[in-house]
């Protein structure tokens, strides 16, 4: 089985592939209500630790590696690299796999969603989402507007997904 992981201090999506591609879990696991590091990394520890399924795959969003005008700061993406690495020594310790990290752009493309120039990635994803992966729950406010923790389910779908078609293309 395939864990694919979207980590992030705010909220992780985890999606688990059975060896034939099919959703078997997909989740988002909200850690914003914490504000302590290390609170938040023993939170998905737990939520990792309580995954009973055989994961054999560990594929991780590779987190961001540069700046871009008007998006994260420094400060920001050392804590999100920070977490990451904790996140992915957690996967490897519980699972004794080693996590393969997966860019977003790759991931995306490997499964066929297409960003058009200008448009954010994140809706693109969740409209290919809607409507081609229908075991992806996607809940919306009481405004209409897609809940935050669905980005992520959907984001570690894409990461699962392209693990899964990497591994396919292995064998």
């Amino acid at each position: 089985m395939i864990l694919g992981l979207d980590i992030s201090t705010s909220i992780t999506g985890a999606t688990i592939l059975d060896d034939d591609g099919n959703i078997v879990v997909n989740v988002a696991w909200d850690t914003r209500k914490y504000k302590n590091f290390f609170v938040k990394a023993e939170y998905i520890y737990n939520q990792l630790k309580d995954i009973n399924y055989p994961i054999n795959k560990v594929y991780i969003e590779q987190s961001l590696q540069s700046f871009r005008s008007g998006f994260s700061s420094a400060k920001t993406l050392s804590t999100l690299s920070r977490f990451n690495g904790i996140v992915s020594w957690m996967a490897y310790k519980l699972f004794e796999v080693e996590p393969e990290y997966i860019a977003a752009i790759s991931a995306r493309k490997a499964v066929g969603i297409i960003v058009p120039r200008g448009t954010k990635a994140k809706q693109c994803v969740i409209k290919y989402i809607i409507d081609n992966v229908p075991n992806v729950s996607i809940a919306y406010t009481k405004y209409g507007n897609v809940k935050p923790d669905c980005y992520d389910k959907a984001d570690s779908w894409v990461i699962s997904r392209a693990g899964y078609l990497r591994c396919l293309n292995q064998s």
